[in-house]
């Protein structure tokens, strides 16, 4: 009798565990959604505000760029130190990632698109900003020329200033470097980002054309194309063509860098909602499941200890 007493105690007390265990991880996961649920809160403001930026800047964009496909075209800029291809060199990168995770493949995306070029074979250096990229090159050991983190959200084109000299800068005073190219996330649409690359020097006409036909997005009040139709413009260069481009081209390579910021910030916010939207209905779904689950052991654990009893009760007589 006291050995049957004993089972029957030592059953509810396993039971009573496992109840417990379920309920714990009831708690713990509509505690998890909550927090998902702000940082989708929080994201959606960013995101909002990135967009309004990044689309606002466009036409400003645009018509940067198309100043630059004008002056890439004269025979006057030809010889610039910035537009002379070169024949042999590495390629210095421009990676563009976040600071923060749980931003879904944002990041990943662009460090893939490193990847495929090491894959290739082709020697490089990198300029990272953002945690992430500097992350990733000290993990898979690249050379980092520079680094810049904790790049805010309000980014303007003086923010951009210091990265696009020092570009400029290993562009100019190295042969080292054949090449200068960007990679960022193209924001499309909310939950749409492309990562991208664009080569940035030596100034190519055609690739400045293909940057501008991105520029616009693909649906939405913004969509509209507001940039006036291409128009032939004679230019009349003073005092000389050497001073007006040492001016103006350092200028254009900056807006195109502070495009690409612009495009990484609307499309890192982008992706945080949609990825914290996702776990926090993905929560609701957990949280759902464990409560029917714990009901049923609940209730099994009724009526095993009910049978149990009445077992006991039929043993002592």
């Amino acid at each position: 009798m006291a050995k049957l007493k004993v089972i029957i105690i030592s059953s509810l007390i396993l039971q009573n565990m496992a109840l417990k265990q379920i309920k714990n991880k009831i708690i713990s996961t509509k505690k998890t959604g909550k927090v998902t649920k702000a940082m989708e809160s929080v994201s959606a403001v960013k995101m909002r505000k990135s967009q309004e930026r990044a689309f606002l800047a466009r036409p400003y964009v645009h018509s940067a760029l198309k100043i630059l496909s004008h002056v890439a075209q004269s025979e006057a800029v030809q010889s610039h130190a910035l537009v002379v291809r070169r024949a042999d060199g590495k390629t210095l990168l421009v990676v563009i990632t976040s600071d923060k995770g749980l931003a879904g493949s944002v990041n990943s995306a662009v460090l893939k698109k490193v990847e495929e070029l090491e894959a290739t074979g082709t020697a490089f250096d990198m300029i990272a900003v953002g945690r992430k990229a500097v992350e990733f090159a000290a993990r898979e050991k690249i050379t980092v020329l520079s680094h810049y983190t904790n790049v805010g959200d309000e980014v303007t084109v003086e923010n951009v200033y210091e990265i696009t000299s020092a570009v400029i800068e290993a562009y100019k005073n190295a042969t080292t470097y054949a090449k200068v190219e960007v990679i960022y996330q193209n924001f499309l649409s909310t939950f749409e980002q492309e990562a991208t690359m664009r080569q940035v020097l030596p100034l190519v006409p055609a690739e400045v054309h293909f940057m501008m036909r991105g520029i616009r997005p693909r649906h939405g009040k913004f969509s509209d194309d507001v940039v006036p139709p291409d128009a032939v413009i004679d230019h009349t260069i003073e005092p000389d063509a050497q001073t007006v481009f040492d001016a103006l081209i350092p200028q254009l390579i900056q807006i195109i860098v502070f495009h690409a910021f612009l495009e990484s910030k609307a499309s890192e916010h982008s992706a945080r909602m949609v990825a914290m939207k996702n776990a926090t209905d993905k929560s609701k779904e957990v949280a759902k499941f464990l409560t029917l689950k714990y009901n049923k052991a609940r209730q099994a654990a009724i009526t095993a200890e009910v049978a149990e009893i009445t077992g006991g009760m039929e043993a002592m007589k």
